[in-house]
């Protein structure tokens, strides 16, 4: 048997890095406290505004930027790893890039995942001021002996990225999705559905952490691989945690032999591939 306690931080970030920073810092102190070795935040960490637009693209900085090197020290004095949603900076300056960062309890980088499918939907357009990330990568870290996968929000509707994360070589033993699940007729279904339906069709752990109201849904969650709701938030800020069991995930397997089952693989689409828009 192999754990790994992880605790999910849901708020509502604000166009303030410097405080939002301190929010993860009070969070990551809460879950060490509570005994996880892992904490993971929304979409959008670093900075948020309802709407995506020029400021946005001013506030992202670099991966050695101060953010992202406050939640190094953050990681290393309260030594709980973290998974943080941060607006990088992009290639050119019309764009930036939503990137996961994976932080080890020691304070190093270990994995990095920029947002593959943009939320171009329901009214929104992010592929204005978003650059995608390389549909290739393929974000797998280890952590206390497990193996984590990391995806973000709207990728969640595309069934084959949770797929590729938790099958083969990537193997991954739970699946962190950071959101920023807008508000919306129906949306609270949506993100519950989903999630479930992604962890009982890989047998996989999933946790999704969501921000708080007045734009998100919050509904935080931890689903083990049969679909169960270990732990949940509503729609205020607040904290979960769970334990991600090896020996659980092998007893679901046995009864349920779906990936070792299925008769087709996941192939990422090139360019030839794309029909315009």
């Amino acid at each position: 048997m192999t754990t790994l306690t992880i605790a999910a931080a849901q708020f509502a970030p604000v166009d303030d890095p410097a405080a939002n920073l301190e929010t993860v810092r009070a969070a990551a102190e809460d879950a060490a406290a509570r005994g996880a070795q892992l904490l993971v935040t929304p979409e959008y960490t670093s900075y948020f505004t309802p709407e995506i637009d020029d400021r946005f693209v001013a506030s992202a900085q670099p991966l050695d930027g101060s953010f992202v090197t406050g939640l190094r020290r953050i990681a290393r004095s309260t030594g709980v790893a973290l998974v943080v949603g941060v607006a990088e900076a992009g290639s050119d300056a019309e764009r930036f890039r939503n990137t996961l960062v994976a932080i080890d309890a020691d304070g190093s980088l270990v994995s990095t995942y920029r947002k593959v499918h943009l939320y171009d939907a329901f009214g929104a357009r992010e592929s204005d001021r978003i650059e995608a990330g390389d549909p290739e990568q393929l974000p797998v870290f280890e952590l206390g002996g497990l193996r984590v996968g990391l995806e973000t929000c709207y990728d969640l509707r595309f069934p084959e990225v949770t797929r590729r994360l938790a099958a083969d070589a990537a193997a991954a033993d739970v699946v962190l999705v950071p959101a920023e699940w807008v508000r919306g007729p129906g949306k609270e279904h949506h993100w519950r559905t989903l999630l479930t339906a992604r962890a009982i069709e890989n047998t996989v752990w999933v946790v999704g952490v969501g921000q708080a109201p007045p734009i998100g849904i919050g509904g935080s969650v931890a689903l083990d691989p049969s679909g169960v709701a270990l732990a949940a938030l509503g729609s205020a800020p607040g904290l979960l945690l769970t334990t991600v069991d090896t020996d659980v995930t092998a007893e679901v397997r046995r009864t349920n032999p779906s990936l070792s089952l299925r008769r087709y693989d996941v192939r990422v689409r090139g360019a030839a591939d794309v029909t315009p828009g």
